[in-house]
């Protein structure tokens, strides 16, 4: 394994670079400047220009550019352009409360996907199918923005039983927590759910169909014996292969959900950092994001080469 994470870590540094670099030129072609925003609409040229100066913005591209990636080595993320404080402690500040949300999203997606896998592929009732089907289908077809209102509006407004928005930290009252995180994390993890649990009927399908499996079956062994020893452990190694996929796009739908309920997370500190044209938060926290999503990658290469005895490490 150590060989394997060693001839992987070269290529996960060049999509860094790479991701990098696309993320500093595609701001920068973005319309507007932060030295303009920053000095108002009604400020002279004279102004901007010395805002300019002092952030370092009219240095050479490339010498910007390399003065980020040193920062990011050694550190030293510097300062917010508009937010204010230190782009470290910003990221800081709004990773916990994503990370919580995510991990709270990924836990219904494996619940809610195992239980739509499971029941499409081995429920004898044509109701049950049935209702699994349209509900995958429902979650695929209704986007996040719009899945959110809707909760909101069902959960908060006309039930009055949950909370419509922002965020009450675990430490502080487990059970307020609870209520404020189940809405937003149910609408970023519904769409994952549905594909996970599609894949997983399919495989489980495809498990049930193999020659050893009929064999087993005319043989008298239990159903319930064939399916969890047999038909789901041989369809797990494509879904963890895509529950991993899933994890990134988790991440990235959490910037829309997080605004929808007013989490205080990554999600609304990208929101505040692209309207003011700060480019330090930006830009990091992007990279930041690429970052986990690698490392996501890298982690589901491993489990999926654990449940798979045919793959090698080499």
């Amino acid at each position: 394994m150590r060989g394997y994470l060693l001839r992987r870590l070269p290529s996960a540094v060049l999509v860094l670079l790479v991701a990098s670099f696309l993320i500093f030129t595609i701001l920068r072609l973005v319309p507007g400047d932060p030295a303009t925003t920053l000095a108002g609409p009604d400020a002279d040229a004279a102004t901007v220009a010395a805002i300019r100066d002092r952030l370092g913005l009219d240095a050479p591209l490339l010498t910007q550019y390399v003065h980020w990636i040193g920062s990011l080595v050694t550190g030293d993320l510097g300062p917010s352009y508009a937010i204010g404080g230190q782009t470290a402690d910003l990221i800081r500040d709004g990773l916990g409360a994503t990370l919580e949300l995510t991990l709270a999203a990924l836990l219904f997606v494996i619940l809610l996907g195992a239980a739509f896998g499971v029941l499409g592929a081995t429920s004898r009732s044509r109701w049950i199918r049935s209702a699994v089907r349209v509900t995958t289908t429902a979650a695929l077809a209704v986007p996040p923005f719009i899945s959110g209102v809707l909760f909101v509006l069902l959960f908060a407004v006309v039930l009055g039983v949950l909370p419509p928005g922002g965020r009450v930290a675990f430490l502080t009252a487990l059970d307020l927590a609870v209520q404020y995180l189940l809405m937003p994390a149910l609408c970023l993890a519904l769409p994952s759910a549905a594909v996970l649990g599609r894949y997983l009927k399919d495989g489980i399908e495809n498990a049930l169909a193999e020659e050893y499996v009929r064999t087993a079956t005319a043989a008298g062994v239990a159903p319930r014996r064939l399916l969890w020893r047999h038909a789901v452990p041989n369809a797990l190694p494509p879904v963890v292969t895509l529950l991993g996929m899933q994890t990134g796009h988790l991440l990235g739908g959490a910037v829309l959900v997080e605004a929808i309920f007013a989490w205080p997370g990554l999600g609304r500190l990208a929101e505040q950092g692209l309207v003011s044209r700060d480019y330090p938060v930006v830009q990091d926290l992007l990279l930041l994001l690429v970052a986990v999503f690698v490392l996501v990658q890298l982690v589901t290469d491993l489990v999926y080469a654990w449940l798979d005895p045919r793959i090698r490490w080499e």
